[in-house]
């Protein structure tokens, strides 16, 4: 009788690092310019700054040599879009609602129409992935027309970095366009 060596086991590979993206949409009420909308205007700065300086963030859409995204009108010209990415879900909840961000979002009537379809959509992207907003619109369309899945999702209906990470094994990566 041989005695048997127990088989060395593989680990398993880690998942690979994921962070959340995130994209809303707000239907603008009245112009930028339009002096209804100027207490908004007033609160972009800082509260885009303390969101660069949030722990957690990784990044944000900004028109080129303009401090925020309110000038790109990818979704309609009366629509202004908010694409970040964060390290986690927890990072961008306290951020959203444990922050400044809470003031702007309780007053967001004074300035924006009420959405029927989802406005907001929380995806998982490989760690380093720059979404382009092209992604980040089909995202939000995806959800809007087949509901809540690891490939689009809500706070309300999320789904964890696991889910998301085994989600991307079977996606078709995405390459940003330039």
């Amino acid at each position: 009788m041989t005695a048997s060596t127990p088989a060395a086991s593989t680990p398993a590979a880690p998942p690979p690092a994921v962070h959340l993206a995130q994209l809303n949409v707000a239907t603008l009420r009245y112009p930028l310019d339009d002096p209804r909308t100027a207490p908004f205007v007033e609160l972009l700065d800082p509260v885009n700054a303390a969101a660069d300086a949030a722990p957690g963030f990784v990044w944000r859409l900004v028109e080129d040599g303009a401090g925020d995204a309110t000038g790109l009108r990818p979704a309609g010209e009366d629509v202004i879009v908010n694409l970040t990415v964060w390290e986690t879900q927890e990072a961008l909840w306290d951020f959203t609602y444990r922050s400044g961000h809470l003031e702007v979002m309780r007053r967001r009537r004074e300035w924006f129409e009420r959405h029927v379809q989802a406005h907001l959509v929380l995806w998982w992207v490989p760690a380093g992935h720059v979404p382009t907003v092209d992604e980040a619109l089909e995202r939000l369309a995806d959800l809007n027309a087949h509901g809540p899945s690891p490939r689009a999702f809500t706070f309300a209906s999320s789904y964890g970095a696991a889910e998301g990470a085994q989600h991307l094994r079977t996606a078709e990566p995405v390459r940003p366009t330039v």
